[in-house]
């Protein structure tokens, strides 16, 4: 039975090592490749704007899965960590580091989907309605959100792989 709870921790541990990747990589990809290359497939804002968007709505249905994905695997993965004992998280360099990530991770939910719901949103709208002086003020602000979030992303990967330092 033992072997079998190890081989179910590790299997968890992969979906949720492997879903991370995606969900990472992808967003990285987003931003650092398929934004720039939308200014040199068309000037037309409005048409880059709706190729962006298609792309972005597209993951978007893979980033929630991802989220919920990475949600309860983490849960699993951080009850499988401490062994049951919670006090682990304020009394140990690897609790801490582990209570920090659980915070940035809520952050970064937080950030993502607030900007996305918020600004995505309403910027498709303001497309729609030719506001493009409007449209480029908002965007300035939800890139910036965007790369605020990129950075909670690398900040809680860095965390996750310190965890096998003091593990």
């Amino acid at each position: 039975m033992n072997a079998l709870i190890e081989y179910a921790d590790i299997i968890i541990l992969w979906i949720h090592v492997f879903t991370a990747i995606f969900f990472v990589g992808g967003s990285f990809f987003i931003w650092l490749v398929v934004m720039p290359s939308s200014y040199k497939i068309t000037d037309d804002e409005k048409l880059r704007t709706k190729i962006v968007g298609t792309i972005g709505k597209n993951f978007a249905f893979f980033t929630n899965i991802s989220v919920i994905i990475l949600i309860f695997t983490g849960l699993y993965n951080m009850t499988w960590y401490l062994g049951g004992n919670y006090s682990t998280l304020y009394n140990t360099i690897q609790g801490e580091i582990l209570l920090a990530k659980i915070i940035l991770v809520g952050a970064m939910i937080l950030l993502m989907y607030g900007n996305n719901m918020y600004h995505g949103k309403k910027i498709m709208s303001m497309v729609r309605d030719g506001k493009m002086d409007e449209v480029r003020k908002l965007r300035k602000i939800s890139h910036y959100l965007s790369y605020i979030t990129l950075f909670l992303m690398a900040l809680i990967t860095l965390l996750a792989v310190s965890l096998e330092f003091y593990g």
